[in-house]
């Protein structure tokens, strides 16, 4: 997933193993399943390993706080949070809001 079509971060990212200060207060493993089961979805194996589906909800778990925080600035504008602040972060990258407008619908 690649987070180019929500803007730039102001945070600097860094390569560390060292868990981010998000992931470290939240409760981990609360979506293995339902990541074992996209990730077999999307062709790996039907059982990957722990190690593999906790990388993919850091990952996963990252990308979405850090569209809220954007969201959220962006609606604390105007005062309130919708769904069109979302709609404008992802709108350069055409699958993500095609498939968005789609389920909104």
């Amino acid at each position: 997933m690649s987070n180019s079509s929500a803007g730039t971060s102001s945070k600097p990212r860094t390569a560390s193993s060292q868990p981010s200060e998000t992931s470290s207060k939240r409760k981990r493993g609360v979506f293995q399943k339902e990541l074992q089961h996209m990730m077999y979805g999307f062709e790996d194996d039907p059982n990957p390993l722990p190690e593999s589906v906790a990388l993919m909800e850091d990952i996963v778990v990252e990308y979405v706080t850090e569209l809220v925080h954007k969201a959220q600035d962006i609606g604390s504008q105007r005062g309130k949070l919708s769904v069109e602040d979302f709609l404008y972060l992802i709108r350069k990258d055409s699958p993500k809001l095609n498939r968005c407008t789609e389920l909104l619908l």
